[in-house]
């Protein structure tokens, strides 16, 4: 083990500044690709409920609905 090698380990716990700014970049990648993950599932979800909503409206107008529940209109 060198000298390097032995210095690293010694003060593995010990970051400098110049390693820290040099990994923020990349915990903000991570940040910004969980995030858009997160929005990816809300957009999901959201598109899953206004195709029920759509789904539920073709079935009254097509007067399915109407006939199971008994609604009669005139």
């Amino acid at each position: 083990m060198n000298e390097k090698e032995k210095h690293v380990r010694e003060n593995r716990g010990h970051e400098t500044p110049d390693e820290i700014a040099g990994s923020m970049p990349a915990a903000g990648k991570n940040q910004k690709r969980h995030d858009t993950v997160k929005t990816n599932k809300l957009w999901m979800w959201l598109g899953i409920i206004v195709l029920i909503f759509i789904l539920i409206y073709w079935l009254f107008a097509i007067g399915t609905f109407e006939d199971i529940l008994g609604y009669f209109n005139g």
